[in-house]
């Protein structure tokens, strides 16, 4: 275990863009430091939690051009509006700061002049897209277009969210203007570029260290390790705008810092401005490097005092500039800047069947849930409990309505009412006096320890979920003991499990504080107690309940008048809530038809004839064979396997296969097989599957359902598969969707795998079945 007292924990969440309302999504980020702050603070660490709205860019200049206001004007009225969001939700940041500010301006011209001197600053012509319509060059997040890798149709000019595949604008397929929509045409223009791959050894030499020992989300580490592979390029720090950082270099003087050069030096930034205003307001303040340069701080440091691990919380699409480009840009420097230790990155949270948008009112934002009339700790409550950490995650009201009527009330609030008003109604407000239940408390404690250590690393959900099942136990054993008899037939019963609850509601509320600090800190003051949330700026109470007070059974002695603090969510609000955010029903009438379409089922596609299944076969669906060289089951999918495969490429490929419930991992390794090759990338459960691997169903004498794969084994891994007459070297698809795929009937004719009447060959041998000879194959 670590010592406490000498660890630093600097806590950072994803800027927001300051030019819209933050939505539930939005708000994982920063709902989710809050959670970690609060419980470090707790711990006894030293803490220092920041985050601010990010002000510079295209994203600020459109949309001010948009509203008709200066970029200046746009930041001060949305800032307010999301500080305003974010203290309605209880989040308790050091400082939730700015970027367009002199301390940001002061720290990233000096990190640019350290890498510039270390000469890790390169100067290119380059060709950019430009809006003739809107007369600008567009930053590459305002440029959409179809991915040349994938073909997904809405990647943005600087990566593609649907395979994270890192894009230049010009690379699109179809560009288009972001703001107008019209079609960009390339010009050329100057900019600086960050030498990535000069500084890449030292990157991946570094990340390789820190990603095991601080113990990074894997999709953070899939995600940078793929980056590294497949070899950094430079990347341009400098954009053709007037609202940003000024470049302090000779012929860049009408250009910016290109806004993603600049964001992550917000958190130094925001630091600074805390020292300042401290500082200027007279109170205690601090040096900022104390926090991210200790080398060159002020006040010097021992190496044990300077042991601070920097906590970051991100959204995936945002792994890559954290991992990679902030880092790189830390280590150009030369000097010795705090950089990540624990990288905590989620999935995306999408709404009902969609995504949000604000511009069409779907979905729940910041200012929506301040007006509900749902507490905040309820939202914060499901976001916690919900939180993607694996897979993206739909938010739907009837789950909603489930998690807080169920967990939250039907779980926790229960606990805490029908306990409190126990001791209140049949005790006068007493706690009755007894003694450990140690059985009641070896559970307790255990859940206890597990929730400490998940929280030590910011396993946000988990520990959430083993808190709640402290709740759970408690509730049974208050149902076990039946006090409401006990209290009349055998009193010291009632009193000894009362007695017990008391203190377990008291250790549920230090638990929960950093989850839900307003309703915990209520029923802490039913108890007569407070729980420590401190903040750098404002100390807390020190003789409030803190981490070290959990399973102590001391100091509880009456219980004040208690009331209901969350009421159930009937079927009629909920359908009003979603009826409410549903969005715009003033659609035209291309969008109803639309729209329509994806309520109803639309009606299956004409079957293609015989000869055009060969023919789209033969052009379109590469099969090929593949040894399955590991299989393990999918932790989070119950029928799932993760089978790695040698399909001839050299590199090793994940696929993964319903067969669980079938088939036993020996059943399938070492086996020669028949993959779709080329069918696009799929999530499931956490884990991307590069292909399909084909199998026939069939029932067992028993009519048990059961499952074959294609057996090929006497043909080489890499082997294409192919209709019997066709080409075997004719080029395919670069790749196919699920429908295109299906849109072929492949099937076992007594015994032959064949489509449309010709057989499958694989090695020039004819592929059979076994068991399932008269079989669909998929």
């Amino acid at each position: 275990m670590k010592n406490i007292k000498t660890t630093k924990r600097l806590i950072t969440s994803a800027l927001p863009y300051v030019n819209n309302i933050p939505h539930l999504g939005n708000l994982i980020q920063m709902l989710s430091a809050d959670v970690f702050a609060r419980f470090c603070r707790s711990r006894g660490y030293e803490t220092m939690y920041v985050c601010g709205t990010d002000e510079y860019g295209t994203a600020t200049e459109t949309k001010a051009l948009q509203d008709k206001k200066t970029p200046r004007e746009l930041c001060d009225y949305y800032y307010e509006i999301h500080k305003d969001i974010y203290n309605w939700f209880n989040i308790a940041f050091d400082k939730f700061g700015r970027t367009s500010n002199e301390e940001c301006t002061e720290i990233t011209q000096s990190i640019f002049n350290d890498l510039d001197k270390n000469g890790f600053i390169k100067e290119h012509t380059s060709q950019q897209l430009f809006c003739p319509k809107c007369n600008m060059f567009l930053a590459d997040r305002y440029v959409d277009g179809t991915c040349p890798k994938c073909g997904a149709d809405d990647a943005r000019g600087d990566q593609c969210d649907t395979c994270g595949t890192l894009l230049d604008p010009t690379q699109l397929i179809a560009p288009r203007c972001h703001t107008c929509g019209s079609t960009p045409e390339v010009r050329e223009t100057k900019h600086l570029y960050i030498d990535l791959p000069s500084i890449a050894p030292k990157l991946e030499e570094w990340m390789k260290e820190t990603s095991e020992k601080g113990k990074w989300a894997a999709n953070a580490i899939q995600m940078t390790k793929a980056w590294i592979r497949d070899g950094l390029n430079e990347r341009a720090i400098t954009r053709d705008l007037k609202w940003g950082i000024p470049v302090p270099k000779a012929g860049y003087e009408n250009k910016v810092f290109y806004v993603w050069f600049n964001a992550p030096i917000g958190y130094m930034s925001i630091t600074k401005q805390l020292e300042d205003e401290l500082k200027s307001s007279g109170k205690k303040s601090f040096d900022w490097k104390k926090w991210w340069l200790p080398s060159e701080a002020e006040e010097k440091f021992s190496e044990k005092d300077a042991n601070i691990e920097l906590f970051q919380f991100i959204g995936k699409d945002n792994i890559p500039f954290h991992t990679v480009v902030f880092p790189c840009s830390e280590i150009g420097t030369g000097k010795d800047y705090t950089k990540l230790y624990h990288m905590s990155s989620t999935e995306f949270l999408n709404y009902e069947s969609g995504k949000f948008s604000k511009s069409k009112g779907t979905g729940v934002f910041g200012s929506d849930a301040k007006e509900s009339g749902i507490p905040s700790d309820g939202w914060r409550f499901y976001i916690y409990y919900n939180r993607p950490e694996n897979q993206d995650y739909q938010f739907t009201w009837k789950d909603f309505q489930e998690k807080y009527n169920k967990e939250l009330i039907g779980n926790l609030g229960n606990l805490v009412n029908r306990t409190l008003l126990f001791i209140n109604k049949n005790y006068g407000g007493k706690i009755p006096e007894g003694k450990k239940d140690e059985a009641l408390w070896a559970q307790i404690e255990e859940k206890e320890k597990k929730a400490t250590e998940l929280l030590e690393w910011a396993e946000i959900k988990d520990a959430l979920h083993t808190i709640m099942e402290i709740s759970d136990i408690a509730n049974k054993a208050f149902q076990a003991a039946e006090p409401w008899k006990t209290i009349k037939t055998d009193k010291a019963v009632s009193d000894n499990i009362l007695y017990n609850l008391a203190y377990v509601i008291k250790d549920l509320m230090i638990l929960l504080e950093p989850y839900l600090p307003t309703y915990t800190q209520i029923v802490a003051g039913y108890l007569g107690k407070k729980i420590y949330s401190s903040t750098f700026a404002e100390p807390g109470d020190e003789t409030a309940l803190k981490w070290e007070d959990l399973g102590k059974l001391e100091g509880l002695d009456s219980i004040s008048e208690t009331s209901v603090y969350f009421t159930p969510l009937d079927n009629k609000s909920v359908d009003a809530f979603r009826a409410k955010f549903a969005g715009k029903q003033d659609e035209k009438p291309a969008a109803k038809k639309e729209n329509k379409k994806k309520a109803k089922k639309e009606e299956p596609k004409p079957a293609l004839s015989a000869e055009e299944q060969i023919e789209f076969f033969n052009k379109n669906i590469e099969l090929r064979v593949a040894k399955i060289i590991d299989v393990k089951p999918n932790p989070e999918g119950e029928k799932l396997y993760i089978e790695t495969l040698d399909d001839g490429s050299g590199t090793p490929r994940t696929i993964q296969s319903g067969l669980r419930m079938y088939l036993k991992e020996s059943d399938l390794l070492g086996k020669n097989v028949v993959i779709a090759a080329n069918l696009a990338p799929r999530k499931m459960r956490g884990v991307e599957s590069y292909g399909m691997l084909l199998a026939g169903d069939y029932k067992d004498k028993d009519g048990k359902d059961c499952v074959e794969v294609l057996d090929v084994s006497w043909a080489e891994p890499g082997t294409k598969v192919v209709l019997e007459g066709a080409d075997e070297n004719a080029a395919k698809k670069a790749e196919i969707t699920g429908d295109e795929f299906f849109s072929v009937a492949i099937n076992a004719v007594n015994g032959s795998v064949e489509i449309a009447g010709k057989k499958l060959l694989a090695a020039g041998k004819e592929i059979k079945t076994v068991n399932a000879v008269n079989s669909e194959i998929g």
